[in-house]
């Protein structure tokens, strides 16, 4: 077999990349995995992973400069010096706003694998069977009954912590022992379950930080660094988990640097032979052959990969026969909550720096309610107590104010909405031809905003925050709401969507692009539409489901 030659490709490393990669070498598929770029070694990579804030220049802050240089990536707490390194550099891969949208990317090996919240959630049956419901966009093509087997197989390797809670409206998994809620949490929320009849549970996260050592992993040393890469291998990533898993099978080749500009296809045989990449290093361009191709560049460029293939056959790209490629771009809206303080406890603390927090699943729009918007919402927050930067104003001087510093502070407690965006077909992904990349590409166009329903949804977000910690007995509520700019919650979703019926969707149930069955998108790109739990656990279900399924069907000889 010639060197360009494998039986699988993989575009992208990151979540649902890594998983790809596993599921296929495991199966026994010579595979090689593109990065467009540079590599990170798991451990010896993660150069700022043991330091402390005094060790980096500016404290881990960010400088003038940094925001000249990341102007997009300076909109929110993702710009700092810590970890610069993994974010895109902007000034070679710009994009296009037609409305603000904050794209955040990591463009090396592992993705945003190295840097995602963790938060891990299953998608209930209500959440497959919502358009269907309610007449918006289309049906899914799966339901939970499809995917329950595989969420548990990725929540056993990829190692979810969390409690079995019994929730209808968020299913339970196969989990490891929970991180604790701490005693205000605890309190606070034995208070609502009082108030409000069980309703509004507060539980702890479902994070993919293992609280057990797990395949040559360490567990969680509460130092909450995780977005600086975890030596410990504590919390999933490609690096920690799928890529030495891939790797064990000595079938996998990693190459990064490695742009795929297009998809290679076939008219007659009405296939993917392979995928052209051009060397982000050298600018050469290469061509690499594989029985079935897996688009795994994240949401948006997987999108814009697909646009740019198979041109010649069909102008809108790969999969565009529907007329809803590049269309219903999906993120969660943000920046919507509230927060207080919390009286007593003065002599009560928790222990480390948990990297997780509690979670409040979604209660809106549920056993029949009706607001005056559909779908929901779920917070993400914390209790804890301030810390010595609380109050570091210059005309506190003296041997006193040092000493009082050096005590912690008052509790506090805050949280934040994330709310479902609908998927609209106006929100949407274009390629922009009169703007190019440091290699000379045409840069994505990216048009899409919150509408009527998700701006109504916001101000439940806010008041039903601040009634929870009112209920709970917080002092001092604030409530707060920002503006609304997709892009913020890192979920990007859509743009390839999965559909029962090829004029109306890109991929089929299998996540087989319609137009070519050897061709699969099973990260963001396939979500049909958003729910308001974090998505990542559920593209690793659908990336294993559909390796499963590939695999299975280059057996019978039917993609190949």
């Amino acid at each position: 077999m010639a060197s360009n030659e494998y039986d699988a490709i993989v575009i992208g490393s990151g979540i649902s990349g890594g998983w790809a990669a596993k599921e296929l070498t495991e199966k026994g598929l010579k595979t090689i995995m593109l990065e467009r770029g540079k590599n990170i070694e798991h451990i010896k990579d993660y150069v700022n992973a043991n330091k402390a804030p005094w060790e980096f220049p500016h404290r881990g802050g960010k400088t003038q400069q940094m925001i000249k240089d990341y102007p997009v990536l300076a909109r929110d707490y993702t710009l700092n010096e810590s970890n610069l390194d993994y974010w895109v550099n902007e000034k070679e891969s710009p994009y296009t706003e037609v409305k603000p949208f904050d794209w955040f990317r990591g463009y090396h090996v592992g993705g945003r694998s190295l840097m995602w919240g963790r938060q891990s959630y299953r998608w209930a049956n209500s959440d497959f069977e919502a358009n269907m419901r309610d007449g918006i966009g289309v049906d899914w093509p799966i339901r939970y009954k499809d995917l329950e087997k595989w969420y548990g197989y990725a929540e056993r390797f990829a190692g979810i912590s969390g409690n079995r809670d019994g929730l209808a409206i968020l299913p339970d998994g196969d989990f490891m022992p929970p991180m604790e809620l701490n005693v205000v949490e605890k309190d606070v929320a034995a208070r609502l379950k009082q108030h409000y009849k069980g309703m509004r549970p507060m539980i702890i996260g479902r994070t993919a930080n293992i609280t057990l050592p797990h395949h040559n992993r360490t567990n969680c040393q509460y130092r909450n660094k995780c977005w600086l890469g975890c030596p410990f291998g504590a919390y999933f990533s490609t690096q920690s988990a799928t890529l030495p898993a891939a790797m064990a099978t000595g079938k996998l080749t990693v190459r990064p640097f490695s742009i795929v500009t297009k998809i290679l296809y076939d008219k007659d045989s009405k296939k993917a032979t392979g995928v052209e990449v051009l060397d982000a290093e050298t600018k050469q361009t290469y061509e690499y052959k594989a029985k079935i191709v897996f688009v795994n560049a994240s949401t948006i460029n997987s999108a814009w990969i697909l646009m740019n293939s198979a041109t010649d056959i069909w102008p809108g790209g790969l999969g565009s026969s529907s007329g809803e490629l590049g269309h219903n771009l999906m993120d969660h809206h943000l920046n919507v909550g509230a927060s207080g303080t919390v009286e007593g406890y003065e002599d009560k603390y928790y222990f480390g720096r948990r990297a997780n927090g509690f979670y409040i699943p979604r209660f809106r729009n549920t056993n029949g309610e009706k607001r005056d918007y559909i779908r929901g919402f779920g917070y993400q927050g914390s209790a804890s107590r301030d810390g010595w930067s609380r109050d570091i104003a210059e005309m506190n001087i003296g041997g006193d104010f040092k000493d009082a510093l050096s005590e912690p502070g008052s509790w506090k407690i805050g949280m934040g909405g994330f709310g479902e965006t609908l998927p609209y077909h106006d929100n949407k992904i274009t390629i922009d031809k009169s703007k190019k990349d440091a290699w000379g590409l045409p840069v994505v166009a990216i048009d899409a905003v919150i509408r009527d329903n998700e701006k109504k949804m916001r101000v439940d977000m806010m008041q039903d925050a601040k009634e929870i910690l009112e209920a709970a007995g917080a002092k001092n509520v604030q409530g707060n709401m920002q503006e609304a700019v997709l892009g913020k919650g890192i979920h990007e979703m859509g743009t390839a969507r999965m559909g029962r019926d090829p004029k109306t969707s890109v991929l089929n149930e299998w996540n087989q692009v319609w137009d070519a069955k050897n061709v699969f998108v099973t990260d963001g790109a396939a979500m049909v539409s958003s729910a308001c739990q974090n998505p990542s656990l559920t593209y690793m279900a659908l990336t294993a489901r559909a390796v499963d399924h590939a695999v299975s069907e280059m057996k019978k000889l039917n993609i190949t």
